[in-house]
């Protein structure tokens, strides 16, 4: 019988210096530039409220104020640079973008050490040398259940960092590529995906490769969860950036963005529903200009 995993807490990392960050716009077309007032000011208060939404529902938060210096504009999405693993393990992750190399700062990591025991860190950050990227839960969507690692091929993820993490961890790779309707890549894998429980949010029109389409979805049936399929429309509104998380009393929800919830079907939220129940908190400033919603801003922590 399968032992499921259950995460213990949330990370979340409150911004002091968010902001349109050039260096990842290159090739996050999520992002825009578009002027917005008191960005930083916008982007603090839709977090302070995700996060009080999410403790109202008995989700147990662990948030890190970042620093002003160095300025980090992506710090609200730690889900790229660290994941944590049952065991007390940690990973640090090769960052494609040099100033989102910074959101490792001592002062967070002191911070996280106060967190979870840590007892083992796999420090896969020298990768950047050779400009082999791997960013996290961003890049791979992880299923813990039945240690499976989904990632679309990008500049963001490379496949001989992933071979490695998945020897690390003890997963095993479903590897595809993805692209979106103007057939650019997309940089990572949670935005067109998320791997719940029971069930799987994809968009399938994003893999062009028949034979990739059909391991990915042979490999979610065998598991037994029911795909969910979105197009190319909710994706681009966040239907595929969400997180099945679960509560002190492991009543399992389906966390997202207002914009994504808005974009679902009726019949999508009824069939999400039909698993669990759905939490979700306008982000529209975040989305807007970092290019990432929900699931981005949560780091799951296990130890």
């Amino acid at each position: 019988m399968t032992r499921f995993s259950r995460l213990t807490s949330l990370l979340m990392i409150e911004p002091t210096c968010f902001g349109f960050n050039e260096e990842t716009a290159v090739n996050n077309y999520f992002q825009q530039m578009v002027k917005i007032e008191d960005v930083q000011a916008k982007a603090l208060t839709e977090f302070t409220d995700f996060v009080s939404l999410l403790r109202y529902y008995h989700i147990v938060v662990n948030v890190i104020q970042d620093t002003p210096f160095p300025p980090t504009p992506d710090s609200i999405f730690p889900n790229n640079w660290i994941s944590f693993h049952e065991g007390g393990r940690i990973v640090l992750y090769p960052m494609f973008a040099k100033n989102r190399r910074a959101e490792r700062k001592h002062t967070v990591l002191a911070n996280v050490d106060e967190l979870i025991r840590v007892r083992e860190k796999i420090d896969l950050t020298h990768f950047e040398q050779d400009n082999k990227f791997l960013e996290g839960t961003g890049s791979m969507v992880l299923d813990r259940n039945h240690k499976i690692a989904y990632a679309c091929l990008s500049e963001r993820t490379h496949d001989e960092v992933l071979e490695l993490w998945c020897k690390e961890l003890g997963y095993t790779a479903c590897l595809f590529h993805a692209l979106d309707r103007n057939d650019k890549e997309i940089y990572h894998t949670n935005v067109l995906m998320c791997v719940a429980d029971k069930y799987a949010i994809v968009c399938l029109d994003a893999i062009q490769d028949e034979t990739e389409k059909e391991k990915l979805v042979s490999l979610l049936a065998t598991n037994g969860q029911e795909i969910i399929s979105i197009n190319f429309y909710q994706m681009e509104h966040f239907c595929g950036n969400m997180l099945q998380v679960c509560n002190i009393e492991e009543q399992m929800f389906l966390v997202m963005s207002t914009q994504a919830y808005e974009n679902l079907t009726k019949e999508q939220v009824n069939k999400i529903e039909s698993y669990n129940p759905i939490i979700h908190s306008p982000l529209y400033t975040i989305e807007t200009i970092g290019g990432g919603s929900a699931r981005c801003m949560m780091a799951e922590v296990y130890s």
